[in-house]
């Protein structure tokens, strides 16, 4: 007898588990809501978008290995650029075939590999064409009346991410912690590689 109830518990969950997968909630294929509010919106969109997150941090690592001044201008000159780029993106109907994230991972990832020596002024630049680049996709999938409010929270962690990670490398005097960075830029640029490979298929 309890064998038989056990039994027909077990069917009872496995009815209710498999109803329960088969029941579809909504969707967003760009747009991550997280369901506190659009600047959280922005924030886990740029987290959990690896074609945004790496080339933001390939180009911190960057700015960190080619010293304090050029750290602190991608600080705050990568955001803004994002958000200006965003804003544009937002308003307009646009898409591109190009593989842009493959490009980001390859040239930053390359730099960072590479320890190649630019002037501050051009690592500012790199990172203004990077943002607003990546800023207008963005803007393309922010499509909403939070769009806006939504580029505030992907600028608030980019100022995070950029600070953090540039600020650790510039921290770095061991020859070895320099060449482990400069490995990871590596990694990021064969990324890269798959990924055209992958978009020319």
């Amino acid at each position: 007898m309890n064998g038989n109830k056990g039994n027909l518990s077990i069917s009872t969950g496995l009815v209710v588990g498999f109803a329960l997968l088969c029941s579809p909630s909504r969707a967003a294929a760009h747009l991550v809501t997280t369901g506190m509010g659009p600047v959280y919106d922005g924030i886990g969109h740029l987290l959990l978008t690896p074609e945004d997150l790496v080339p933001v941090l390939a180009i911190a690592l960057y700015a960190g290995l080619r010293g304090a001044v050029a750290g602190r201008r991608t600080m705050f000159l990568l955001p803004f650029a994002w958000f200006v780029g965003g804003l544009a993106g937002s308003a307009v109907n646009a898409a591109t075939s190009i593989p842009i994230p493959a490009i980001s991972f390859v040239v930053l990832g390359g730099l960072v590999a590479a320890d190649l020596c630019m002037p501050a002024a051009a690592v500012s630049g790199l990172a203004i064409v990077l943002g607003l680049i990546h800023g207008f996709l963005n803007g393309t999938a922010l499509k909403d009346g939070a769009s806006t409010i939504g580029l505030l929270g992907v600028m608030t962690m980019l100022f995070v991410l950029v600070t953090l990670a540039s600020a650790l490398v510039v921290s770095f005097r061991k020859p070895w912690a320099r060449i482990a960075v400069r490995v990871g830029g590596s990694w990021i640029a064969a990324i890269g590689l798959l990924m055209f490979g992958w978009a020319m298929r």
